[in-house]
C-alpha cells in the first residue's frame, strides 16, 4: 500500500488516467456552460482592477467569471504543492541528443532541473533574463488575446467543440513551438549565456 501511495505522489501519472480525467473535467465544464481557458481570467482580473474605464473590452460583468478566479487560484496552489511536496527530485527525462544540444548552447547539466539555473536562478538574474521574460510574457499575453484564447482553451475546449479557428490556432502553436525550439531559442541562449 505504501508503494502505491509513493507511486501516486512521486511518479508522473500515466496518460490513460490523466487523459480521461481531463475529458471528464471538460465535459462537466461544458455541461455547466463554462469554457476552459486561462486567458479569460486575465481579462476578468483587468476588469476587477477598473480597466473597463479605459477600454470597452474590459467593460463587462466580471462577477460572472468568479469561477475562473478559483480555477487560476487552484492552478497556482496545485502547482506549488506539486513542486514543493510531490517532486521525486530525480532527473528530468530528456533525450540524450537534446541534452547534448543544450550543453552546446551553454546549459550545464541539462535535465537536472526543469528550469536551467544559468537562466532562472536569482544569482544569474540580470537584464538579459528580465528582458527575455518580459518580451516572452508580452508575446504570450498578446497572442492569447489576439488569437481569441490561450493554448489550453483552443487545444482542449475549442477542439472538443470542433471549432475550426481552434484547429488553425493549434496548428499555429505547433509551428511556433518548433520554430522557437530550433531557430530562435538557440540564438537567445547565445546572447544570454
Amino acid at each position: 500500500m505504501i508503494d502505491l501511495i509513493n507511486q501516486i505522489i512521486y511518479e508522473p501519472w500515466p496518460w490513460y488516467f490523466v487523459g480521461p480525467a481531463i475529458a471528464i473535467t471538460l465535459y462537466l465544464m461544458l455541461y455547466f456552460g463554462r469554457e476552459f481557458g486561462v486567458s479569460a481570467s486575465l481579462r476578468a482580473g483587468c476588469a476587477v482592477l477598473g480597466a473597463g474605464k479605459y477600454s470597452s473590452f474590459f467593460d463587462f460583468d466580471w462577477k460572472s467569471q468568479k469561477w475562473n478566479f478559483m480555477f487560476v487560484l487552484g492552478t497556482i496552489i496545485g502547482g506549488f504543492i506539486a513542486s514543493q511536496f510531490m517532486n521525486s527530485y530525480g532527473e528530468v527525462a530528456i533525450a540524450q541528443t537534446t541534452k547534448d544540444v543544450l550543453i552546446t548552447m551553454g546549459i550545464e547539466n541539462p535535465g537536472a532541473d526543469y528550469l536551467p539555473p544559468q537562466l532562472f536562478d536569482f544569482e544569474n538574474f540580470g537584464f538579459g533574463t528580465l528582458a527575455f521574460l518580459l518580451v516572452g510574457g508580452f508575446f504570450v499575453g498578446f497572442g492569447a488575446r489576439y488569437g481569441g484564447g490561450c493554448t489550453s482553451g483552443h487545444a482542449i475546449s475549442g477542439l472538443s467543440n470542433l471549432q475550426l479557428p481552434s484547429l488553425i490556432a493549434v496548428i499555429g502553436f505547433f509551428i511556433g513551438g518548433l520554430t522557437m525550439t530550433y531557430f530562435i531559442l538557440p540564438f537567445i541562449f547565445k546572447m544570454l549565456l
